[in-house]
């Protein structure tokens, strides 16, 4: 199973390399000769055409992944829909750029973290959001850490909620901090989860 990066000759990134020693950069018309079944694919989004591009080898059975300069919900969204099967940075560490390549082959989807989190928060608010949560499930929360939690819920970043309740970057962060050990979760999709279970009991 072949790993191969398509892109301008400008974008070779090494840590590509030390992700895949067997890597070899193409061009797109290069892409479309060579890959085929089960081949890794990697397309850089700043390539023009590169959502046809996508649809074209996802259709192969190549296990598409797109990497971006500047990752965004909307492109990841296109990506998907194409049939990407993950979506990265393009500057991700060679570790990160293989657990996709895992993921990937087992067919899964892998999308970056904060990403994923204002898709649930789209969902969240979709279903209801912050008007069905009830109040006992924030009830151990200071008024605070209510607000930047249903903030995070609906899918806001750091700086997002920073700027909605007028604080600091750094004070959210010590907020969500304080709630994650509070309702005992890990991360911002957990804490999304959590609320959601409670919500529908």
């Amino acid at each position: 199973m072949a790993q191969l990066f398509v892109c301008q000759g400008r974008d070779e990134i090494p840590r590509w390399r030390a992700a895949f020693g067997e890597a070899r950069l193409v061009t797109p018309h290069q892409a479309r000769a060579q890959a085929g079944q089960g081949d890794g694919v990697w397309v850089m989004s700043n390539i023009e055409g590169w959502l046809g591009l996508v649809t074209l080898l996802a259709g192969r059975g190549a296990m598409v992944k797109v990497l971006s300069y500047a990752p965004s919900s909307r492109e990841a969204l296109g990506a998907l829909n194409a049939g990407a099967r993950g979506y990265a940075h393009a500057l991700s560490p060679p570790e990160l750029l293989r657990e996709m390549a895992l993921v990937t082959r087992h067919q899964g989807i892998w999308v970056l973290p904060e990403l994923l989190a204002q898709v649930m928060g789209g969902a969240y608010r979709a279903l209801g959001g912050e008007s069905q949560q009830q109040d006992e499930a924030l009830s151990g929360l200071t008024d605070r850490e209510r607000a930047v939690a249903l903030a995070v819920a609906e899918g806001q970043s750091n700086k997002e909620v920073a700027r909605r309740l007028e604080i600091t970057e750094r004070t959210v962060k010590a907020h969500l901090g304080a709630i994650f050990r509070k309702l005992g979760v890990r991360d911002r999709l957990q804490l999304i989860l959590r609320l959601s279970q409670r919500e529908a009991v």
